[in-house]
């Protein structure tokens, strides 16, 4: 059973409900959103003439709306086009969780799982958008300092779009489990983990002096 469209809510599905330790799990559709927009990469799974396959691919977001493109020869997207249902997954790891047994070990993290059936986006508008959000996610403005795709890069690029409206989150931000241990042994604790960047190693190519494009190198906003 599928909850009534909510503007604060993704849908709660059969698919989506949050069974295992469910007080980590939420249907916050800001929430999901905000784990999308800051993570980089997507993994995406499907079934292709019965053989699963999980591809981990880069993405954009707009609105409602989650965009994949790829060449018109790869056969992923070419089933994508096609109609197939899809899960799609984005995790953000925040930290190593050590605790005094080794089977309490664990993470913390924010992630995101999404369902749906994919689309193949052929109004020219909506194909363009989507690409520009796709190289925004990369880096905010992006589409706007590099050259538009010309027509012939066009007819080679399938563009599919998912839309976020059967997803959950779910979030550890948790101390470790202790087992009931005494302060003896070993250190026990939380290691925070980050994604920077680092020094931006410009191409051959590049004209002497041009500066590369200012970057977040601890991004947490949405990209433009």
């Amino acid at each position: 059973m599928v909850e009534e469209r909510n503007a604060d809510r993704v849908p709660v599905t059969s698919r989506t409900e949050v069974r295992r330790l469910p007080g980590r799990g939420t249907h916050d559709r800001r929430l999901i959103e905000a784990i999308l927009d800051e993570a980089f990469i997507c993994h995406v799974g499907l079934v292709i003439e019965g053989q699963p396959y999980v591809i981990p691919m880069n993405y954009g977001r707009r609105g409602d709306r989650l965009y994949l493109h790829g060449h018109r020869e790869s056969r992923m997207l070419r089933h994508l086009a096609d109609g197939a249902e899809v899960c799609v997954s984005v995790t953000l790891l925040d930290g190593l969780v050590l605790a005094r047994s080794s089977c309490e070990h664990s993470v913390n993290y924010r992630s995101v799982v999404l369902f749906g059936v994919a689309h193949l986006v052929t109004d020219e508008a909506e194909r363009l958008e989507a690409l520009r959000c796709i190289t925004n996610h990369f880096v905010p403005g992006r589409w706007t300092e590099a050259r538009e795709p010309g027509a012939h890069e066009l007819r080679e690029v399938v563009v599919v779009s998912i839309p976020v409206d059967e997803a959950s989150a779910k979030v550890r931000d948790e101390a470790p489990n202790d087992g009931g241990g005494t302060g003896s042994g070993p250190w026990v604790g939380i290691i925070p983990i980050q994604l920077t960047a680092g020094t931006p190693i410009p191409s051959p190519s590049v004209s002497p002096g041009l500066l590369p494009p200012p970057f977040d190198r601890h991004r947490r906003a949405r990209p433009g």
